[in-house]
């Protein structure tokens, strides 16, 4: 049942993100191989100048290995994996780069850090994850949010996520995305909480005149398909023809994503969005291609 496909990373996001060339970007904790590899292939594709954080002998080892010459690069030597966070927040925040690239490092060591108020990193929304899924080079995205950061959202934090993943559509050419508040079913059912949150967020969706069209509660299956939209008598516009799936929770995203990477083969491109610099946040079994990936989402993401 797992896919053997091979991930590509998506022209969609390539395409956008070179309009924006070498943008600098703080690698931390970038001394193992498939960190480097991706960053390798950032590089290649002129979508960052990266400043290298973390062990220098190991950096430089790994670089070796690829046969890269990275002497023009900087390289910052931090021999201790949970001090390099501090370094990659402190020269964002002195705008020194742009976008932060999780290396390999814990997730939470980093998002500690860079949440931490002394680095003015915060902007006017919360900060929440999207992921860009493609299975092929050309494919059309779908887009889930937040999989990865906000772990039982309520109201007022899905509409963050909500206006973060507007964004973000936008800036990848869907003017007006379709948003499906996703929950287990498509009717509101004071037994499904999820039910609930999906139709008040439709409701202040409406109120708040956003860019786009959103509709909740809506069940998996009528969100993306439009044979079972119609089986079942779902009629809107976002029913079968989603664009982005909000959901509940960051167990349901983060099972969706992994499920369609691995029996899929889809490239999951993963980046913070919401705060003064984009991060990319990638786990450390994501190969090479959903690494770039993240980094060209990352650079798609910036102002």
């Amino acid at each position: 049942m797992l896919s053997n496909k091979e991930i590509v990373c998506p022209n969609n996001l390539l395409d956008h993100a070179h309009k924006k060339k070498g943008v600098n970007a703080a690698i931390v904790n970038a001394g193992l191989p498939l960190p480097m590899l991706s960053v390798q292939d950032a590089v290649n594709e002129n979508l960052i100048t990266p400043i290298f954080i973390g062990d220098k002998k190991d950096i430089l080892k790994c670089a070796e290995d690829l046969k890269w010459d990275i002497s023009s690069y900087e390289i910052i030597h931090e021999p201790i994996e949970n001090n390099t966070a501090a370094i990659a927040a402190k020269l964002a925040s002195k705008d020194k780069v742009k976008i932060i690239v999780k290396g390999h490092i814990h997730t939470d060591v980093l998002m500690k850090e860079v949440l931490k108020r002394d680095y003015n990193l915060l902007g006017k929304t919360r900060l929440s994850h999207i992921w860009h899924m493609t299975t092929t080079k050309d494919d059309k995205p779908l887009i889930i949010t937040d999989g990865a950061l906000n772990v039982l959202p309520n109201i007022k934090t899905k509409m963050h996520i909500l206006r973060n993943v507007i964004d973000f559509s936008n800036r990848i050419g869907i003017e007006r995305p379709k948003v499906a508040v996703l929950s287990a079913t498509e009717e509101i059912l004071d037994s499904v909480p999820s039910s609930i949150d999906a139709n008040e967020i439709t409701q202040l969706a409406k109120q708040d005149d956003l860019n786009a069209d959103v509709f909740g509660p809506l069940a998996f299956d009528n969100s993306i398909s439009k044979k079972s939209a119609a089986i079942k008598g779902v009629k809107n516009i976002v029913a079968g023809d989603a664009d982005v799936l909000l959901v509940p929770s960051v167990e349901t995203g983060n099972s969706l994503v992994k499920m369609m990477i691995y029996f899929m083969g889809a490239c999951a491109a993963g980046v913070v969005v919401g705060g003064k610099v984009p991060i990319v946040i990638t786990s450390r079994s994501d190969e090479a291609q959903a690494r770039l990936a993240s980094i060209a989402a990352a650079v798609v993401a910036l102002d």
